[in-house]
């Protein structure tokens, strides 16, 4: 089969369209497990120099690495062959079934507690609290006293962490939280309990009220939340004026000590008592 050309290959739960060599290569390991170089180039029709460059560039991706193969029985002489296997990043690319378990699993909680307001409820809560787990990380690279720019940029970098690729932008009257990926995107979408204590979570650790402007699993291409400039907190300005009259204080002290000290040694040098 020539080099580069496009092939369409199924497996029982889905089809998986392969389009270039390199994807073809790692197929071939999906379908038939640890696979040395020559087994790779003999199944798809390619040079083993080939083959040995997509896999070059796969292990550099992550997608892919390489053992020893094991040998059973008598081995014979020079060193064993390595073969390649796909790593879990590597697997993850083809088809996989967890948003569908995932949601399968909700729609069970919500109709095991009754269905209705009482089946909403009950993801409402689930939701709370496992974003609850994430607002306690993000709560700790954030300073409650920061004006409202820095806050949304210190999550924006705690969520650009987890996968979310945030960004701040200024708004007028205020800021634009960007969240340009969301890993839960297929759930949320189905699920809007999701969104909704995310931006419960948000405006918790702003300070202040946000609103959620779009979201990818609306069909939008970024979740946005609007972010307005809120006043800083009466507990902080007043922590804040008295870090500030501390140090005025030992300024001043360390100002006359400072004066003092050079009024002895000018006495000392001229031989008068500073008395």
């Amino acid at each position: 089969m020539a080099e580069g050309r496009e092939a369409v290959e199924a497996t029982a739960s889905a089809p998986v369209f392969v389009t270039s060599s390199r994807d073809r290569v790692a197929r071939s390991i999906l379908d038939h497990g640890p696979s040395s170089a020559a087994d790779l180039a003999e199944r798809l029709g390619l040079t083993q120099a080939a083959v040995r460059r997509h896999l070059d560039a796969l292990t550099a991706a992550g997608l892919v690495t390489s053992r020893e193969q094991k040998v059973y029985g008598h081995r014979g002489r020079g060193r064993p062959a390595r073969v390649f296997l796909l790593t879990d990043s590597g697997r993850s690319t083809f088809y996989q079934a967890y948003d569908q378990l995932a949601a399968d699993a909700l729609s069970f909680l919500a109709e095991a507690v009754g269905g209705g307001e009482k089946g909403k409820e009950a993801l409402a809560a689930f939701a709370r609290a496992r974003l609850a787990r994430d607002a306690e990380r993000y709560a700790g690279s954030m300073d409650d006293c920061a004006d409202t720019p820095t806050k949304a940029r210190a999550l924006a970098g705690a969520l650009s962490q987890d996968g979310y690729a945030a960004t701040v932008r200024s708004a007028p009257l205020g800021e634009q939280l960007c969240q340009h990926h969301c890993p839960v995107a297929h759930i949320a979408e189905q699920f809007p309990q999701f969104c909704e204590a995310e931006t419960e979570v948000f405006s918790q650790l702003l300070g202040t009220h946000v609103q959620r402007l779009a979201t990818i699993a609306h069909g939008d291409g970024v979740c946005t939340t609007f972010v307005p400039r809120a006043s800083q907190p009466a507990g902080c300005t007043q922590e804040r004026q008295g870090a500030e009259t501390a140090e005025t204080t030992q300024l001043t002290e360390t100002t006359t000590r400072s004066t003092d000290t050079r009024t002895t040694d000018d006495a000392a040098a001229s031989g008068r008592n500073p008395a």
